[in-house]
């Protein structure tokens, strides 16, 4: 196991290109001068990290073998697909994807996180796989990763780049896993960057285990006229946290942002989105969705922010919550900054129980309460699911939601 230091950088990050290796130089010098966060800051408000958390070490190697994926069976063919355990690509197979040691990233724009975990995910994250679409093509099925915890004690890195080349289109499904009982620090870092006019959608299904925590990180950069989908189900985890920051940066860019998420036990789900227009006539729309039972916590701020270049853009955002037990909390914060003046521009967020007048309406059509209540918590889930780029995903995801709240209802 390798401690949090200047020896444990360099080893890791040895091997990257030289742009990634670059920023994971800038990440470790502020790894070193950062804080931990604290509640007491905004982008931490209503959570509490421990200190104690990054004592955690990097393991030398993958724990173990790889699992089967259970997701992965849901596609009749996928276009290529990856293993990482701990941190560590396993296996690689495919013409799209390839470890990130052997990218080729000349035009690479590094981004330094602002808080200490993202600076470790950036100073230490030297393993990962990149998916690419060359200018013109179009990726026919989608592109697999399998990401796994598996060491008792251990803090990993899974990254994962997809590039979207001019006028290219492709779909990337990451899962992430670990087992219950596993208490493991994972830091997932997930961005995508896409080319004028390309077309490209990151599907993330987290079903972590309910010892590991999690704090990761989904950045995108759309150019002129390219369309960005990501959608992410929030399911396991003791603590998962999932910071977004979407920038818009080309004329006409387009970003769809989806989420259906459900906490129960003592799971906290904290999410924080930024949308950034920067470019003019640009559309937006983030859409979440979430429950939460028992003592479960879900947060979610989001933040459209307009530029004054950003004229012409069109975004909106839509945060609705079920309470679901006494002692279950929701926080939803939606924010504006508009600093444009030809824009259209919204928000909507909604914290509450289930809705007695449609239990009365269920009910009057002969339904007992039990059924009419679990039909509002499908519904509930459906407006979010469609929203879900590669739809094979949703029958099963709609499951591990009901799984959830059938336990509730017991």
């Amino acid at each position: 196991m390798f401690p949090l230091d200047r020896t444990t950088h360099e080893r890791l990050t040895a091997d990257l290109p030289d742009p990634l290796r670059e920023a994971a130089a800038a990440s470790f010098a502020a790894f070193e001068a950062l804080p931990t966060p604290s509640s007491k800051e905004e982008d931490w408000r209503y959570v509490e990290v421990p200190e104690s958390l990054l004592e955690f070490e990097i393991p030398e190697g993958p724990g173990s073998k790889p699992t089967p994926s259970s997701y992965e069976a849901l596609f009749a063919e996928v276009a290529g697909r990856a293993d990482i355990v701990d941190g560590h690509v396993v296996d690689v197979a495919g013409r799209n994807i390839t470890r990130l040691s052997d990218a080729d990233l000349p035009s690479y724009e590094p981004v330094v996180s602002a808080d200490k975990f993202g600076a470790a995910a950036g100073a230490f994250g030297g393993s990962g796989v990149i998916v690419q679409a060359a200018a013109g093509e179009v990726v026919a099925h989608p592109v697999f990763v399998s990401v796994e915890a598996a060491t008792p004690g251990a803090l990993t890195i899974p990254r994962v780049l997809v590039v979207g080349g001019e006028a290219s289109a492709v779909a990337v499904v990451v899962e992430q896993r670990s087992p219950d009982g596993l208490e493991a620090l994972v830091l997932p870092d997930v961005e995508v960057l896409a080319g004028t006019a390309a077309r490209v959608s990151v599907t993330v299904v987290q079903t972590w285990g309910d010892q590991t925590t999690a704090i990761g990180w989904h950045r995108l950069r759309a150019g002129r006229d390219a369309s960005v989908g990501l959608s992410e189900a929030g399911l396991g985890a003791g603590f998962s946290r999932l910071r977004l920051t979407a920038d818009l940066v080309g004329r006409g860019a387009d970003a769809r942002i989806a989420g259906a998420y459900f906490g129960d036990d003592t799971q906290t789900l904290d999410y924080r989105y930024f949308m950034n227009h920067i470019g003019p006539n640009t559309t937006s729309e983030m859409f979440l969705k979430g429950a939460v039972a028992g003592e479960a916590r879900s947060v979610f701020s989001g933040l459209i922010r307009i530029e004054p270049g950003g004229q012409g853009t069109n975004a909106h955002q839509t945060n609705r919550n079920l309470v679901l037990s006494a002692g279950a909390e929701a926080h939803s914060v939606p924010n504006l900054e508009i600093l444009a003046d030809d824009v259209r521009c919204g928000h909507g967020s909604a914290v509450g129980p289930l809705d007695e007048e449609q239990r009365y309406y269920l009910m009057s059509r002969g339904l007992p309460a039990p059924r009419a209540d679990r039909l509002q918590v499908l519904g509930f889930f459906e407006e979010s699911l469609q929203r879900f780029p590669q739809q094979e995903l949703k029958p099963v995801l709609r499951a591990a939601a009901m799984a959830k709240y059938d336990r509730v209802a017991q």
